[in-house]
């Protein structure tokens, strides 16, 4: 069953729920009753809260019930309404698992006390600690790398090193980047506090805001076209939304990436920021060990192909397809730094973006 965002915020508190003896999984709402209490917890069944909008990861979920038995109800959304909902069902909340894409949205999820540890070697022995809660809140589940694309006719890929040093005169007028409020700029950033500290890094997005050629607008996707078109020189975003231009069919969209190529930062130093998309088990799941089974599911290398090849993200699995384009893109090093502290920095992201005029 499959809730889209267009009636997430007129469907009913509660998910219907259907009992399936064979497969049934014996988990307590938080308070025992309420409508997602005995009927949910007798049902072979999870219900899964997304703010991943990809028909390929349905297939995952077929694939998941096929080889379980366990039905996945899946209600999607936008990351915060998806949090708030879940917050204001309460003890009662049918939502099992949560996942979104960023780990400082799980960190949001994670302040407002939803998710609960999960014991699970599976997850743990098949995900690296860099990508994983310290204490099992939420896994990572796929990668993103953060990169440098820039225009072919104007930057010698020589001149690229880091992200740092495009805050330097040289890209005076040169970059674009999307605004401040993204959390994909806030997570790196958050990085960069756990790295070289808070004002090292207000020093950086200082400079990286007197170097852009334009205010900053418009998505990943825009971001690169800008590049392409020449109305700036490089650009930082994640190297997925490259890859679709690549594999476009639109000629429009291959002049793009045609006219533009990816750059891994940071190679001699810390390594290329990557970032997650995850999930983890909420504090009151009424299918507590179907939903920690289906987390399990995610990180098989069935599950992991069917990421890597169908979405142009990087698998957390080791010896995992990837797809053709990424993997053409070559192979880098990764800043280790456990993504945990994007969320955990993220204050004092805020707070310095503002102070430099990051819009």
């Amino acid at each position: 069953m499959k809730w889209t965002r267009r009636n997430l915020m007129v469907a009913a508190a509660t998910v219907a729920v259907v009992v399936v003896g064979a497969c049934s999984s014996e988990q307590p709402a938080a308070d025992g009753t309420g409508a997602a209490g005995d009927e949910a917890a007798a049902s072979g069944e999870i219900n899964l809260y997304s703010s991943r909008h990809y028909d390929s990861d349905d297939v995952i979920y077929e694939r998941f019930t096929e080889e379980t038995g366990i039905e996945v109800n899946l209600i999607e959304g936008d990351a915060d309404e998806l949090i708030e909902r879940i917050k204001s069902e309460g003890a009662n909340s049918p939502a099992d698992v949560l996942l979104t894409v960023d780990a400082g949205r799980l960190w949001r999820a994670e302040q407002e006390g939803l998710f609960q540890s999960v014991d699970s070697e599976i997850l743990e022995s098949a995900i690296p600690e860099s990508l994983q809660h310290p204490d099992n809140l939420w896994f990572g589940l796929t990668k993103r790398a953060r990169v440098i694309v820039y225009n072919t006719d104007a930057v010698d890929p020589a001149d690229l090193s880091t992200y740092e040093a495009l805050a330097e005169p040289q890209w005076k007028g040169r970059v674009c980047i999307r605004s401040s409020s993204n959390i994909y700029n806030q997570s790196l950033l958050g990085s960069m506090v756990e790295a070289e500290g808070v004002e090292e890094t207000e020093s950086w997005a200082k400079g990286l805001v007197s170097n852009l050629a334009r205010e900053p607008e418009g998505g990943d996707t825009d971001q690169i076209k800008a590049v392409a078109a020449g109305q700036c020189d490089v650009a930082i975003v994640n190297h997925y939304y490259w890859a679709r231009l690549a594999k476009s069919e639109d000629p429009a969209d291959q002049e793009v990436a045609q006219a533009t190529e990816v750059f891994f930062p940071n190679q001699d130093g810390r390594g290329t920021h990557v970032n997650i998309s995850g999930g983890g088990v909420m504090v009151n799941a009424p299918n507590q060990e179907n939903a920690i089974a289906f987390l399990e599911f995610l990180v098989t290398p069935e599950a992991q192909e069917v990421f890597a090849l169908s979405n142009n993200e990087y698998p957390v699995v080791e010896g995992v397809e990837i797809d053709p384009v990424v993997s053409a893109l070559g192979n880098f090093k990764v800043d280790e730094v456990n993504v945990s502290a994007y969320g955990n920095n993220n204050p004092e992201v805020v707070k310095l973006v503002d102070r430099a005029g990051w819009k």
